[in-house]
């Protein structure tokens, strides 16, 4: 076989090896706070860089990131939260005048497929209130899940132990 064509075929498959991808970008309102939750394949312990910015009358301001300079009056209205497949941010004291495109951008150390961007308008009257019960399902088992609704199902007769 053509040692270029078996370089070829190592390299393509630690690209699909290594590939991570942004799944979902969401958006919604946690009282008066906005949190943009990007959810992404996670298939190595490599470090995470992350971006999140906004675009608004042509003109992209970063919000929060490792990778770029945030703006310091956004920097300190916002947080972020790492986990192993989900950055969230954080924007406290969302406003009409925070509406724009809100950009998630990804880069893993060691990643061959560069950086994955996803992008998703925020218009703060279209935006649905963040539902608590749906993270605790995203993040939790639904064995624990199960465990944890025994008391209540219990204490309506629905199940007897």
């Amino acid at each position: 076989m053509n040692p270029t064509i078996s370089i070829a075929v190592i390299l393509t498959v630690l690209q699909v090896t290594h590939c991570q991808r942004i799944k979902e970008l969401s958006a919604c309102l946690l009282g008066q706070n906005l949190r943009v939750d990007c959810r992404y394949e996670n298939k190595t312990s490599n470090f995470l860089n992350y971006d999140f910015s906004m675009f608004k009358e042509n003109r992209k301001r970063v919000i929060q990131s490792n990778l770029n300079v945030p703006e310091n009056s956004l920097k300190a209205r916002s947080n972020i939260t790492l986990s192993k497949d989900m950055v969230c941010l954080q924007l406290f004291e969302f406003t009409n005048a925070d509406e724009g495109i809100y950009i998630c951008e990804l880069k893993i150390t060691g990643d061959y497929t560069g950086n994955q961007i996803r992008n998703i308008t925020v218009i703060k009257d279209k935006l649905e209130k963040c539902a608590g019960i749906s993270l605790l399902i995203q993040n939790t088992s639904w064995v624990l899940l199960l465990l944890l609704s025994l008391p209540l199902l219990q204490a309506v007769d629905f199940v007897s132990l």
